[in-house]
């Protein structure tokens, strides 16, 4: 017997259709897709934006994310949004949410 893995479906804008169906795979490719390597301070951000989403149904602003995480984001000296959305970039904080997989009609303040 074959098991087969049906392939996420993401919007014509490239977000994850279905928050459940993701994984730190597609979280990987998704990056590759906007030639980002993550690092651990990019977990730390997919990690908090998805338990947030998972928790309140919305997503958070980045000045939540650097309040409740910026110590993670940047050990060294205070996080700023700018250091936030550098993480991302070109795309900032609507990338993070992308590789997140969060819907995009809950990627606010972007």
């Amino acid at each position: 017997m074959s098991v087969q893995c049906e392939s996420p479906e993401f919007s014509s804008k490239g977000y994850l259709k279905n928050f459940d169906a993701w994984n730190r795979d597609i979280a990987k490719n998704l990056a590759k897709e906007h030639n980002l390597e993550l690092t651990e301070c990019h977990w730390h951000v997919i990690d908090f934006l998805r338990d947030y989403f998972q928790e309140y149904g919305i997503a958070p602003e980045p000045r939540e994310v650097i309040k409740k995480i910026g110590k993670k984001i940047n050990p060294n000296a205070p996080c700023s949004r700018h250091k936030l959305e550098s993480l991302f970039a070109p795309g900032g904080c609507k990338i993070a949410c992308q590789i997140a997989g969060l819907p995009r009609s809950y990627c606010r303040s972007c």
